[in-house]
């Protein structure tokens, strides 16, 4: 019994075909009765039968020729009245035709009728498609059913509704909430009998509507996604999806996720511009098997490179990379090695070189401070002056938000590093350095840690309740290091502007929301050595624009180039690293008392 029930596409067709043969009888029947005003001579319903089998043989054929007959019924749309309409022209013109050539069989046939049964058929049978519409859409929620605020009216808004308003839906639109200014005259209007109301409505909607749950408009701008999705958070609103819309039209609900929320979406990515500058080039990269060097290496492929070498001291971050990228060429080098780096940069003759190897996490270099000194510090002198040697056209440093102002070893050794960059002399080489803040979802990112202490059930560790950061997309951020090293010339400390920094606090909490309904507790375990409370970007206002808004330039710092190197040369071999690292790095203010090596 429960097979026979089960909706099949033959299922519907016949359904259709019966119901549409059923109505047809009827309406032509009552176009008869109008046209006679109900008192039908004999001698006129003599072809009655004729005209009907003719008239539904052409009109069955016209419906399925348009493709009516395919339709989900649930999902009748203006679209598919449309068709039915045209249906109908095609077959009642058709009808009309073959009664002008061929009278007799219809004859006596009076040719109002056809107009009038064109009117009642085309009601009728759209009535019919229409109906399991109007029955879901106008039933009232039930206690499962949740009352949602629609916030955001886009061109998918009206599908959105419509979905939400099938049977399937846990969803019960009560309003929509107009946010973008070109939709403000639409406030007190209604779409499919729900009210648009203005964003400042929203709290009297959540107490009087009792609204539990809200949609956003997958389509507008992030910042103004993070703020609509605070927004409702602080008014007791946790069940948000967003909304978007398939290839096909059909509107689906997805879960916020935290990137999204802090993802920075710059305006001004020039992807023609990175093409350009990576199209047909043979790219090194070091520490390629990193959050940030694999990630470029990705973009590079995508933007057409030539052939990548990649190059990382961690065999397993290598062969990682290496399934994803495996054309390209691997390389498990050491950039301590001075003498296989220059091997493999003489042997592969990269025209662009891009730098991200490096020790990132502040603690660990703390701890390990001869470790980052010579990793950060000697290792990158060691792909300068290779790059160098070796006539690389373009060489581009990774550097970062850490190293303005450092509190910790890790910024103070690449703050030396941009230093270097900076000065020494580049021979036919292009060097840049592009310094950027924290990247979302990165092995060294608060946002897996805080998710596992989510899924363990908590608590949550936060450092400081003050604490700040910057974050952007991991992909967005390598595509504007390429960016700027497209448009350098040599010199420069590129900053990307990483826009406004985020309170760790709020992210926790936000967080939270996203990832459990169960109280989670959060923590404070003081602020780790070396950890600063707000990072910066800027070092002074001296900065120069460039022809992209999200590109800075830093002002320069002259340092002799062979005062430098002595300089390191002393750092390297030095038994007081801190203090060494302070006369490279004078505004370097170490929050540690001791030098562990």
């Amino acid at each position: 019994m429960r097979s026979w029930l089960t909706p099949s596409s033959a299922k519907r067709i016949s359904f259709f075909i019966l119901a549409d043969t059923f109505l047809s009888l009827i309406t032509l029947y009552a176009a008869y009765l109008l046209r006679f005003n109900f008192q039908i001579p004999d001698n006129f319903l003599t072809p009655f039968w004729s005209v009907f089998i003719t008239l539904f043989g052409v009109k069955l054929l016209s419906i399925a020729l348009f493709k009516n007959y395919t339709i989900i019924w649930r999902f009748f749309a203006l679209g598919d009245a449309r068709a039915l309409f045209q249906a109908h022209l095609v077959a009642y013109g058709l009808f009309a035709l073959m009664y002008i050539l061929f009278p007799d069989p219809f004859s006596p046939f009076p040719r109002s009728v056809i107009i009038i049964d064109f009117l009642l058929s085309f009601t009728l049978l759209g009535l019919l498609r229409f109906s399991k519409r109007l029955i879901l859409e106008s039933r009232f929620p039930s206690n499962t059913h949740k009352p949602t605020l629609i916030i955001g009216i886009s061109s998918n808004t009206s599908r959105l509704i419509q979905s939400t308003l099938e049977d399937s839906s846990d969803y019960y639109p009560i309003g929509i909430v107009a946010v973008q200014e070109k939709n403000q005259s639409m406030i007190g209007s209604t779409i499919q009998t729900i009210k648009i109301s203005s964003l400042n409505d929203i709290p009297s909607l959540i107490e009087t509507k009792k609204i539990t749950s809200a949609i956003i408009d997958g389509s507008l701008p992030n910042e103004q996604l993070r703020q609509l999705y605070q927004h409702l958070s602080d008014r007791g609103i946790h069940d948000i999806k967003r909304s978007s819309v398939l290839s096909e039209g059909k509107s689906v609900l997805k879960e916020f996720s935290i990137e999204e929320l802090l993802a920075r979406h710059p305006k001004d990515l020039d992807t023609a511009t990175i093409g350009k500058f990576i199209q047909n080039k043979i790219v090194l990269i070091t520490g390629a098997g990193g959050s940030i060097g694999s990630e470029i290496a990705l973009q590079c492929h995508r933007f057409g490179a030539k052939k990548l070498i990649l190059v990382d001291n961690s065999e397993y971050n290598l062969y990682q990379i290496g399934e994803k990228l495996p054309s390209s060429s691997l390389h498990l080098t050491n950039i301590l090695d001075r003498e296989a780096l220059d091997t493999l940069i003489r042997s592969s003759k990269p025209d662009i070189l891009l730098h991200a190897a490096a020790y990132k996490h502040v603690p660990l270099c703390e701890a390990n401070i001869r470790a980052a000194i010579m990793n950060n510090i000697q290792g990158s002198c060691n792909v300068i002056d290779s790059a160098i040697a070796h006539n690389v056209s373009k060489v581009v440093i990774i550097s970062t938000d850490k190293a303005v102002r450092p509190t910790n070893v890790m910024g103070a050794t690449k703050r030396v590093v941009e230093l270097y960059a900076q000065n020494v002399h580049p021979c036919n080489s292009e060097i840049v350095s592009v310094r950027f803040g924290n990247v979302l979802g990165s092995s060294g990112s608060v946002i897996p840690k805080f998710k596992s202490q989510i899924e363990s059930g908590g608590p949550i560790t936060l450092t400081h309740p003050d604490i700040t950061r910057y974050f952007m997309l991991t992909g967005e951020a390598c595509q504007l290091v390429l960016q700027a090293a497209a448009i350098a010339r040599g010199g420069e400390l590129f900053i990307l502007d990483m826009g406004e920094p985020i309170k760790i606090l709020d992210l926790a909490r936000t967080m939270i929301r996203l990832y459990t309904t169960e109280p989670i507790e959060i923590v404070m375990s003081g602020l780790r050595p070396g950890e600063k409370l707000y990072e910066e970007l800027l070092i002074d206002e001296s900065e120069q624009k460039t022809v992209f808004e999200s590109i800075l330039i830093a002002h320069s710092t002259l340092y002799p180039i062979a005062e430098l190197k002595e300089d390191i040369a002393n750092l390297l071999s030095s038994g007081a690293a801190i203090k060494a690292l302070q006369k490279i790095v004078p505004e370097f203010q170490p929050s540690i008392v001791s030098e562990p090596i």
